[in-house]
């Protein structure tokens, strides 16, 4: 086996070990557990956490559907183009609702997604602010079950902020202004006026509650679960982790923000910047349900005196994981760290600049498919060089076989030797027997940059390209295995290989027929069937990746061929792909 041929064959097969065990041991999985729906049935309702880290007792009652908990109590509406809901005035929580802009499959009559759920519903997610009071505070303090009084007709929407009132009987009057802004930002400004005789300290909180642990589809490509830039410093606590503590987890911070990730989805508390906070993250157990915290408590009072007002502001983001959105509200509010929402992952330094590419290159196109292909073809751009080099100097090893099956007939039996004239050989030529591998190397990190952007990335979620794929972030919706669709039957998940997945394969084959076929029959079977394995591994890969591998073969084999040419290697395609097939190569000899 000559260098050349070892060193490609040494990169192949690692690149082949890597994606393989992606596949076999995260993606396919994965991609399970994206299509399952979580079926869980809750049999309590709860009492309502209170920020700290601490959760009274709570009551077990028969389950509730999301309408009868909506009809329990006297809402206002929620209406803007990006979101519709209602904040529940007793508590006055915000616990409903729905995000207008996305719907939950690619039918466009299919449901908008439901993001916030009352209390006591199947997987119950909501937000409240509030106040409590100081150590020798006694006064009435609003609570979960206070009835806010709004004004008649009032709608929450992008324009038209609604204030909530409530009188305490006891000369302090409450007042909570929302407003929304930045598609998915609640400010809640926070007013209370002492009409009493003495002064009053009241520390403001915020908190999020979600009710049932949710399926969580990646753990490994993006974070989901209990989420913070808290204490100078980004906090993710799995839903399992969290669950196996007896206490709640605590961090002392100056601003920051905390609460639940999803892929797609967040519900965050924002405090106020400049003051410092206890935040917590904690777990009870409810029965068989599970119930799951994040909240800050202010570690300065509102001291309110008499004839006096005191204002607290915080926000809540509930909504979307818009890239563009996040680092609007980011730069608005001068929250650190809020783009840290976004699960950019170890390598955010290639992962965040590629997104940014393909989303500015979709802005021209219109098509996030179309992005992909000419950012192929910009990164093909950007390693030209590298890969002239490397293409260069596998032709110049080409050319050089000659000399080298000389070298082995005369050190036949002198390995030492005949290692050590190659390598003079290689130096005297100036090439390098490892330039084979740079190809493969160079395109494994893109690849996998790819990869995380289109399985984290909202922009990417139901992204059209054209023909039959209308999600970039999904499989290829085809089958061989069914003959496309002209059989009625769902062939098993590692059998889904469609057109993309096929097309993907040939030029992979292609591309490994620039070269002639190794002589040694290992080799040779290894070139025959890497294409076809790696066919079926990237079958259930995002098509949008499968899309992206395809056009780099291509491009892979114009450029190859291209240099191979400028440097007088020929290239007998047809008589490589004659002897790469068995049968082909004995009818030729015969």
């Amino acid at each position: 086996m000559n260098y050349d041929n070892k060193n490609f064959i040494l990169a192949i097969v690692l690149s082949m070990l890597i994606i393989f065990g992606w596949q076999y041991f995260y993606a396919a999985p994965l991609q399970e557990t994206l299509v399952q729906t979580d079926t869980t049935t809750t049999t309590t309702t709860t009492t309502p956490a209170q920020p700290g880290g601490t959760v009274p007792g709570t009551t077990g009652l028969s389950p509730i559907t999301r309408d009868q908990a909506l009809a329990a109590s006297p809402r206002v509406k929620i209406e803007t183009p990006s979101v519709s809901g209602s904040i529940n005035l007793a508590g006055a929580q915000i616990d409903d609702l729905h995000l207008l802009k996305y719907r939950e499959t690619i039918n466009p009559n299919s449901p908008t997604i439901t993001f916030l759920s009352p209390a006591g519903t199947p997987g119950a997610l909501f937000a409240e602010q509030g106040l409590v009071g100081a150590t020798g505070t006694i006064a009435r303090l609003p609570d979960s079950k206070t009835l806010w009084t709004a004004p008649p007709n009032a709608v929450l929407t992008d324009t038209s902020p609604v204030v909530l009132t409530w009188d305490n009987g006891e000369g302090l009057v409450f007042s909570r202004k929302i407003e929304i802004s930045n598609e998915y930002v609640f400010t809640v400004t926070q007013t209370v006026e002492n009409k009493s005789q003495a002064p009053v300290a009241l520390i403001p909180y915020a908190r999020i509650q979600r009710q049932d642990t949710p399926a969580v589809a990646g753990f490994w490509v993006f974070f989901e679960g209990m989420l913070g830039w808290v204490a100078d410093g980004l906090q993710e606590i799995h839903y399992s982790d969290v669950a196996d503590q007896k206490e709640a987890t605590r961090f002392d911070s100056t601003g920051g923000w905390l609460g639940f990730t999803d892929k797609y989805w967040a519900a965050t508390i924002i405090p106020d910047q400049s003051k410092p906070v206890t935040t917590s993250f904690l777990h009870v157990k409810s029965g068989a349900r599970d119930l799951y915290q994040t909240d800050y408590l202010a570690k300065d009072a509102l001291v309110v005196q008499p004839g006096a007002t005191a204002t607290y502001q915080d926000h809540l983001f509930a909504g979307a994981k818009v890239v563009k959105t996040i680092d609007a509200v980011e730069a608005k509010f001068g929250i650190a760290g809020f783009d840290y929402m976004v699960d950019w992952g170890w390598f955010y330094f290639l992962t965040k600049p590629f997104f940014y590419l393909l989303d500015f290159l979709k802005g021209l196109v219109g098509n996030f498919g179309v992005a992909i292909l000419l950012a192929t073809v910009l990164v093909k751009l950007a390693v030209f060089p590298l890969a002239n080099k490397s293409y260069a100097s596998m032709s110049k090893m080409k050319k050089l076989q000659p000399e080298m099956e000389k070298l082995k007939a005369e050190f036949p039996d002198d390995k030492m030797a005949q290692q050590k004239a190659m390598m003079e050989l290689y130096k005297r030529e100036k090439v390098s027997p490892l330039s084979g591998c740079l190809p493969v190397v160079v395109q494994i990190p893109i690849f996998f940059a790819l990869y995380k952007v289109i399985l984290t990335s909202i922009e990417l979620r139901h992204a059209p390209f054209f023909g039959w794929v209308h999600d970039l972030s999904a499989p290829d919706p085809t089958s061989l295995f069914n003959l496309f669709g002209l059989i009625p039957w769902t062939p098993p998940h590692m059998l889904a290989i469609g057109i993309w997945p096929i097309i993907m394969g040939i030029t992979m084959w292609m591309q490994m027929r620039l070269n002639p076929t190794p002589p040694d029959p290992i080799q040779a079977s290894l070139f025959n069937w890497m294409p076809v394995m790696f066919t079926f591994m990237l079958g259930t890969f995002p098509v949008g990746l499968v899309i992206y591998w395809a056009w780099s073969n291509t491009l892979s084999i114009l450029q190859q061929s291209f240099i191979m040419k400028r440097h007088g290697v020929e290239i007998d395609f047809l008589g490589n792909v004659r002897n790469s097939l068995p049968f082909l190569k004995k009818k030729a000899t015969s």
